[in-house]
């Protein structure tokens, strides 16, 4: 059976009602709402390693000390997910983006006037960090919501926000230094960061109205005694009106099995019509704030310690992409534009695994392992290259295999082979906060390291470690979720489904027929 939901005259803070995942309609533009966030949150992230020496000179500070600002941020950002996540579903995801875009723009202001590498930390690390959680998360989440064919290509091209941002950011921002000095520099961005807030207010709602919720169908394994019954019933109502004149309706407990029947219902049922109206707006299930349940899939643990290793080989690259080039001895000017390659060839590779998880049928989870793999290698080339083109050449086979992992880790929760789109928004939640752990050690264990090796390799060598154990890790979801927690499900349904159907009784007519004429004749008697 269809069903079709017409929304009239409904207000902008309503939801969009839906009887399946539309696939489009108001979704292209929370999928543009996306596009800009990504590129004022992670964009801004990723590019702000072209503050990095100008804040070890302001305030004389070691480059892994530096590097804790970076990290408290994404420390603060992966470990409120949880929050990100109650809030969102307690207020909705357009108030929490909205918060978050505030939070974010006041405190990169307020980082510009920092006299002190602890106000950095306070200021972008605690406050910024907040609001990149709360920006972020939330509009990923509801972006999920309103696609499902189409899901994963649509979510890598919006993703692609940050790639364009740091492509554009890098060599701005570093020509504003050269102008305005980094405090200005900084202060602007934080003015830039404000646009969140507009991002935001376009997240509208949607609510999918399931069709079995409206429309009860007869059960399909007792078709014939349903129609022995209706045969019977207008056999026996039909009698005893003539003989009486009084017109019996039906009792489920003279049928076996006491099957319901509405004989009187011609109209088909096929296309149910609900409207949906400024006064009667249709009311949201109850969604339970955080869903820890999620913990006792085995394939979500692993997924999760997945992303909690590949988040050491995120965030480290772009940092200390430009330092490396420097010691190098490549100029400021051919540093920054490695960068912006490292970015287009990010855009590239997010489109690409958009397009290829866009293909049905795939199992979407061994592409992921692929991806993951060949950003290992790309990891462990850093090391070895040698002049500007070297690490060109390394910069964009990074960016390309950074953006087919970067732009579906987080979306891949909402297939079947992880938690699915049901448990989403808690899952999402769930696995960012692990990844917190990561995000708090992995810039300054390559800071550590830097500074006792003296050799900025040192850094790409251990996000290439991290990358490898996520890889293993990854390689256990689909046989975690496939084995005996799959198999248990058919064996659960088996006697349901084998039950033989019940054979409909041969003498039910003449036994109605029979109780009629004993009834007609005691009334003539009388």
């Amino acid at each position: 059976s269809r069903m079709t939901v017409k929304a009239v005259k409904m207000s902008c803070a309503a939801p969009n009602v839906y009887t399946k995942v539309p696939d489009g309609g108001w979704g292209w533009t929370v999928a543009l709402a996306f596009f800009f966030v990504e590129a004022l949150t992670y964009g801004i992230i990723k590019s702000f390693g072209v503050f990095f020496n100008d804040l070890m000179e302001s305030f004389d500070e070691t480059n892994s000390r530096i590097s804790w600002i970076i990290s408290i941020c994404v420390f603060v950002q992966t470990f409120t997910a949880p929050l990100s996540t109650v809030l969102s579903n307690r207020f909705g995801h357009r108030v929490v983006v909205m918060a978050g875009g505030v939070l974010i723009s006041s405190g990169m202001v307020a980082a510009s006037f920092a006299r002190t590498v602890v106000d950095m930390y306070v200021a972008i690390g605690v406050v910024s960090g907040l609001g990149y959680c709360l920006s972020f998360l939330p509009t990923v989440t509801i972006l999920s919501q309103y696609f499902d064919k189409r899901r994963s290509l649509v979510t890598a091209v919006a993703s692609t926000g940050e790639c364009f941002a740091v492509f554009s950011f890098a060599p701005a921002i570093t020509a504003l230094k050269e102008q305005m000095g980094w405090r200005y520099s900084l202060l602007a961005v934080g003015v830039l960061q404000l646009g969140i807030v507009v991002c935001g207010s376009l997240l509208r709602p949607i609510l999918i109205v399931q069709e079995h919720q409206e429309v009860k169908a007869q059960p399909v394994e007792e078709p014939a005694e349903t129609k022995y019954m209706l045969e019977n019933e207008q056999t026996r109502t039909s009698i005893e009106s003539i003989d009486s004149g009084v017109e019996i309706t039906t009792s489920p407990s003279n049928v076996p099995g006491k099957t319901k029947a509405e004989p009187k219902s011609e109209e088909p049922k096929e296309n149910v019509q609900i409207l949906v109206d400024n006064n009667s707006s249709p009311t949201e299930p109850k969604t339970q704030l955080l869903d820890f349940s999620v913990m006792k899939d085995y394939s979500f643990i692993c997924y999760a310690f997945f992303g909690l290793f590949a988040t050491l080989g995120f965030f480290a690259p772009s940092l200390y992409i430009i330092p490396l080039s420097l010691s190098l001895g490549i100029g400021k000017d051919h540093s920054a534009y490695i960068l912006s390659a490292m970015a287009i060839a990010e855009v590239l590779g997010r489109i690409s695994a958009g397009w290829v998880l866009n293909k049905q049928p795939i199992r979407k989870i061994y592409i992921e392992l692929i991806c993951v793999i060949l950003l290992s290698v790309a990891l462990f080339a850093f090391p070895f290259a040698s002049g500007f083109w070297g690490l060109m050449a390394c910069s964009i086979f990074f960016g390309f295999m950074l953006g087919t992992v970067a732009g579906t880790h987080i979306p891949l929760l909402a297939e079947d082979d992880v938690v699915g789109i049901a448990k989403m928004s808690s899952a999402a939640g769930v696995y960012v906060f692990i990844q917190s752990l990561a995000g708090l050690a992995g810039p300054p264990l390559a800071g550590v390291l830097v500074d006792t090796t003296q050799k900025y390799s040192s850094a790409f060598y251990s996000c290439a470690g991290g990358m490898v154990l996520g890889a293993a890790f990854l390689s256990l979801v689909r046989p975690c979720k496939a084995g005996p927690c799959r198999r248990r499900e058919p064996r659960a349904e088996a006697p349901a489904a084998e039950a033989p159907p019940h054979d409909p009784p041969e003498d039910f007519i003449e036994m109605d027929i029979g109780k009629a004429d004993s009834s007609g004749k005691g009334s003539d008697s009388a």
